[in-house]
């Protein structure tokens, strides 16, 4: 998956997606771009096909500048997150059949130590624990939640 951190001078901001309501796997969740790894791909490559599906986004308009670590859901999938820095000036196509909605989530509320909060939930019996991010419009939580907990600490150093 792509973690595009958009480089705007007067407000950078991660690029989060929505995820359409009728998906089958997460509809409506808060996620980055990307999906499954086709065989033969690396991570970077899949990250830049599926924004480039997902988000309209060519593929060579991110400049890739590593991964952050992996991340493992509670649900057993692995996600290698590749960190992926934007100009600003492109254009967004979302596609209907995968994404709701592309939006802004600015990097200062990312840097802020206070701003991510622990809250927990049972499921399948078991009671879960996981970040969440405030934002205005958008309940951002459980793994882009803690990819974004993730990318604050390397950004923070």
């Amino acid at each position: 998956m792509l973690v595009p951190l958009v480089l705007d001078s007067a407000r950078p901001f991660v690029l989060l997606t929505r995820r359409a309501a009728h998906l089958s796997a997460h509809p409506g969740q808060v996620s980055f771009p990307g999906g499954r790894i086709e065989p033969g791909e690396t991570p970077e490559q899949a990250a830049l096909r599926e924004t480039e599906e997902e988000l309209g986004l060519p593929r060579d308009w991110p400049e890739l500048h590593g991964r952050l670590p992996a991340h493992r859901t509670g649900t057993g999938y692995e996600i290698t997150p590749v960190l992926g820095l934007l100009a600003p000036g492109f254009a967004l196509r979302p596609d209907p059949a995968e994404v709701a909605r592309a939006f802004a989530f600015p990097l200062a509320t990312l840097l802020d130590p206070a701003a991510p909060r622990r809250e927990q939930a049972e499921w399948r019996g078991r009671l879960r624990e996981y970040w969440v991010w405030p934002h205005e419009e958008e309940r951002i939580w459980g793994a882009t939640a803690a990819i974004l907990v993730s990318l604050a600490r390397a950004l923070r150093g």
